[in-house]
């Protein structure tokens, strides 16, 4: 009987001395699996505004259907009214959304020659959230808006 005993306390203690050390791994796999490019929504708009405040405009017309069937291709347009001269112009589109693991979609870059501050295209969806479009002026103002997308099959994984 002592042999039993004793085998059942070796277990105990092992379970307890190795239980906090698989919970440490646990947490510390979550932490490597967020790389450099995992982004709040808040933490890209930062990223890209320098800590300016983007106001919501309705200069913006971002265009997203209400539903996405498939959340692998989503279609995504962004058109600003306002003007491209050579002193005032849409300078940057940048396309977000806020629960992938990456907030920023894509980032484009725009000049007076391209005549209009028009970008359209497809992104990844996991779920359903909210696409926010930010848009920065060439006077280095930023303004925003955002729609929310209901995906019913998530396309990132």
């Amino acid at each position: 009987m002592k042999r039993r005993n004793f085998i059942k306390s070796m277990m105990v203690v092992s379970a307890v001395a190795v239980t906090p050390v698989v919970l440490m791994a646990k947490e510390e796999a979550k932490a490597k699996k967020k790389g450099p490019n995992d982004l709040t929504v808040e933490a890209a708009m930062n990223a890209i505004t320098g800590g300016k405040e983007a106001k919501e405009s309705d200069k913006i017309k971002l265009t997203v259907p209400e539903i996405a069937e498939n959340g692998a291709v989503v279609p995504v347009k962004v058109q600003v009214d306002h003007p491209m001269e050579e002193s005032n112009y849409v300078k940057a589109i940048h396309v977000l959304n806020t629960k992938n693991g990456n907030a920023r979609c894509v980032d484009v870059m725009l000049t007076p020659a391209n005549g209009k501050g028009y970008f359209a295209t497809r992104v990844k969806l996991g779920s359903t959230q909210d696409i926010v479009a930010l848009v920065e002026l060439s006077d280095g103002t930023f303004i925003k808006t955002s729609k929310s997308v209901k995906v019913t099959i998530g396309g990132c994984g």
